[in-house]
């Protein structure tokens, strides 16, 4: 079974809602189709219903709730909501309005922060910085939250591997270029997301040029210190670094370039020391790994709002879905 199936199964033992506001994407109501058909979630569409449902002839989402903002009953609910998480923008009742009755990603937001939904994704035909725009002034981070990133669940054809050839990436689609303690903090919130999804023990490698001291560089000093202030903050996980790739996931490599570890040559979340190297990481093994990429998937937000790459396709909508339906029942267990 694969990893998304896995997760899938998660998402079916404790069903949540979640809200898509892309309606005009084809991909987008194909992939509603898909999720309740595997009763994978209680689906939201926002938008006309009669406009929704003409585009989406010859799909089955008659079991959707349909959404229409002009017409919604708690729009006055949504203002005042809307209002108190802009509050130190002096956002106006009357600014509200316009912006959920012209914004669907705003709109689907606001259900989450109220409660109608358990969680969004978004992203088939709005950029990354449009949805995570809409997650972190509606939502908001979760409490205690360092900082806010993004993840690639990574389910690859090497078996032998990673987690049965899972592995989280991270970060691959928000933080540019984190220093030594945001590093430390995305590979905290990486590993936990790996447990919640996963469940099994998270192995963290902080990726390098440089194994052990071999290369010597202010951005191998970056993540010497980011290994140092995550192991001092979060000694509940094993994390490793400075590591290159291949020390850190390839057995007989670590035993020669890390044979001390607990990590090199096993492990399952790999956090790049930026953002290029993370986007064009992930993009590498998915492209020509044939790896199946799940995300950008947001960590440290107060509830899951979840990013797409607008090159997806339907398929990456369904795994999405459900990876938000099993972090939004983390989120209610820990309360």
């Amino acid at each position: 079974m694969s990893v998304i199936d896995e997760i899938k199964k998660k998402a079916k033992a404790n069903k949540k809602t979640v809200v898509l506001p892309e309606t005009t994407d084809m991909r987008t109501l194909t992939a509603a189709e898909e999720v309740l058909k595997e009763e994978l979630a209680d689906v939201i569409l926002v938008g006309k219903k009669e406009e929704i449902l003409e585009r989406a002839k010859g799909l089955d989402i008659s079991s959707a709730s349909f959404v229409n903002p002009a017409e919604c009953e708690h729009l006055n609910t949504y203002i005042e909501s809307l209002c108190e998480a802009r509050k130190s923008k002096g956002l106006l009742p009357e600014d509200a309005k316009e912006i959920l009755l012209s914004n669907p990603l705003f709109f689907g937001a606001t259900m989450v922060r109220v409660g109608d939904a358990d969680g969004m994704v978004a992203g088939a035909i709005n950029s990354s910085a449009n949805v995570l725009r809409a997650a972190l002034q509606v939502v908001k981070t979760a409490p205690n939250t360092e900082i806010v990133s993004a993840f690639m669940l990574m389910d690859t054809k090497a078996r032998d591997m990673g987690e049965n050839g899972c592995f989280v990436f991270a970060d691959c689609g928000l933080n540019q270029n984190p220093n030594p303690e945001q590093l430390a903090a995305i590979a905290a919130s990486s590993a936990k997301t790996f447990e919640q999804l996963i469940g099994a023990t998270p192995r963290v490698a902080m990726l390098s040029h440089s194994t052990c001291g071999s290369a010597k560089h202010a951005d191998v000093t970056k993540v010497v210190e980011a290994t140092t202030i995550a192991k001092e903050k979060y000694p509940q996980y094993l994390i490793c670094g400075e590591l290159q790739l291949d020390a850190a996931i390839v057995p007989e490599v670590a035993a020669t370039k890390a044979p001390r570890s607990e990590v090199a040559g096993q492990a399952n979340v790999l956090v790049f020391p930026d953002l290029d190297a993370g986007n064009i990481g992930y993009k590498l093994v998915q492209r020509l790994g044939g790896a199946q990429a799940y995300g950008p998937i947001t960590q440290g937000i107060a509830k899951p709002v979840n990013d797409l790459s607008r090159g997806c396709v339907a398929s990456d909508i369904v795994g999405a879905v459900a990876i938000t339906c099993v972090q939004a029942a983390a989120l209610e267990a820990e309360k």
